[in-house]
Formats: structure tokens, C-alpha cells, sequence
């Protein structure tokens, strides 16, 4: 039902989320585009997936929609948001519990490669190619510059 709703096939289901409300459940769609998603593509997708949630379920359903996308302090989840973001800052939690922080420098098939940055003991920051497989990958947050 979701993906016949989206307008083009740039745009992509992030996370689809249902609270526990059973008077009026809230349902949260979120989505993103390879080149991002604008506010008219949300509203569009909103309107075509109320349509069908009526028609499948009739009007006398009671519930919450909100179609968005995802925000700048969201974790990347998907290949393609890794792709969209290649050139900028990422921070990593990785399953070992160790943080990587760098730029994205190229997605690949089975996880990422970045240039990271290493501080060395005399202050100096030094720029180390990494590699990391997606399955090492807990989170990642794009790191926000306001320089």
C-alpha cells in the first residue's frame, strides 16, 4: 500500500511508526529522497495514503497521520541516505562501542569508506582512510557545522 503512494521513485520509506493509542493510534511515515523530500511531496503522500487507509478500513476509523522527513539529528538507516550524504560529516557508534567520526567518502556494497579524523598528541588532526561494513554500524548521525 505505502510505496504505490509515493509520487516518484526517488523517494523512499524510512520508518513507518504506529503509537499504542488504541482510541486514535498516531501513524508516523517517514520519508526521505535522493535528493531529499519537500513539504509538498509529504503533503501528497499524505493525502493518497489517507485515501487508502479510507478506503480499505471506511471513515468511521479513527486515527493520527503524519507524513515527514527525517530531521538533521535523525540516524541514517538506509543505504540510499548514506549515498545522498557522501561529502559530509558523519559521527559513528559502532557494535564495539567505539565512535568514529569523518567524512563520508564513498558508499560501497557491503558498508562505507571515510576519512577520518585522528588526533594526534600534539593537537594535530590527521586524516586516516576507514572502512566500515554496515554490519558494524549501531548509528550514524550527520555531525551539524554551524561554522
Amino acid at each position: 500500500m505505502l510505496p504505490s503512494c509515493l509520487p516518484s521513485d526517488e523517494l523512499f520509506v524510512v520508518k513507518v511508526q504506529v503509537s499504542d493509542n488504541p482510541a486514535k493510534p498516531k501513524i508516523t511515515v517517514i520519508l526521505d529522497g535522493d535528493n531529499g523530500v519537500g513539504i509538498d511531496e509529504c503533503a501528497l503522500v499524505s493525502r493518497r495514503l489517507n485515501n487508502r487507509i479510507e478506503t480499505a478500513f471506511g471513515e468511521e476509523i479513527s486515527y493520527v497521520l503524519e507524513v515527514t522527513s527525517p530531521g538533521a539529528d535523525q540516524p541514517l538507516t538506509s543505504e540510499r541516505q548514506y549515498k545522498r550524504h557522501v561529502g559530509r560529516k558523519l559521527k559513528l557508534v559502532l557494535k564495539d562501542g567505539s565512535e568514529k567520526t569523518g567524512t563520508l567518502e564513498e558508499v560501497l556494497a557491503d558498508g562505507i569508506r571515510i576519512t577520518e579524523e585522528a588526533k594526534e598528541k600534539s593537537k594535530k588532526v590527521t586524516l586516516v582512510p576507514s572502512q566500515v561494513n554496515f554490519t558494524d554500524i549501531v548509528k550514524t548521525n550527520i555531525v551539524i557545522s554551524f561554522k
